[in-house]
Order: structure tokens, then sequence, then C-alpha cells
């Protein structure tokens, strides 16, 4: 049986980010503070980021980084995305969210 699969615009990649049940159920398990409460933060996060860092734990996969005042007080979104350029395939492989922002290289800023 093939594995449920949302699709999820993402400008700044030029096209679709793959969320799967599998990865869902890993955000939820992982990050309940984020799933299911704030899970249409996700999908806002790509669409419209603050910020992208690359990753320094994992080469292929960028960080989608987000404010929003009405999650826990204030907090950042941040969706894990990793891009398979051969391929143009790019998948969210995790979620959470975050205090402030430390790790990875910043890529791109909103101005």
């Amino acid at each position: 049986m093939a594995e449920m699969m949302e699709k999820l615009p993402c400008k700044y990649l030029g096209g679709f980010v793959e969320w799967t049940a599998e990865r869902e159920g890993h955000i939820a398990d992982n990050h309940p503070d984020l799933m299911p409460a704030h899970r249409g933060k996700i999908a806002e996060t790509l669409a419209d980021p603050d910020q992208v860092r690359r990753s320094v734990r994992l080469g292929s996969a960028r960080l989608f980084s987000r404010w929003f005042s009405g999650v826990k007080g204030g907090k950042h979104v941040v969706v894990v995305v990793v891009s398979d350029v051969a391929k143009q395939r790019h998948w969210i492989i995790t979620a959470y969210i975050a205090r402030k922002l430390a790790e990875g290289e910043l890529e791109w800023k909103k101005n």
C-alpha cells in the first residue's frame, strides 16, 4: 500500500516539499509541542520562511525557520528539509519548535 504524502509548496526551493505520514508520525512522537496543535505552521514556514540555514549535521539539508508569536508565547518553528538536487526532490525529515536559532550557516534571510 502506498504511503500517504502531502506536497507542500516552497517558493524558496522552486517546487514542492514532500511530507510523508511516516515523518508526520515522527514529528508527533518526538515533538508533541509542535504536533498536532501547530501542524499548519509547518506549511506556513515552508511557504514563507524568515530564514533558511544549511544544516551542520547533514550537508543536503536546510533548516527553514519562521517566528510565530502565537506558538508557546513566541517561538521559531523549524522545518528540516533534505534535497536531492539530481532528482529535484525535497522532503521533510523533521520539524520542531525552538527558542533561538543556533545551528547552521545562514543561506537566506527575509528582508
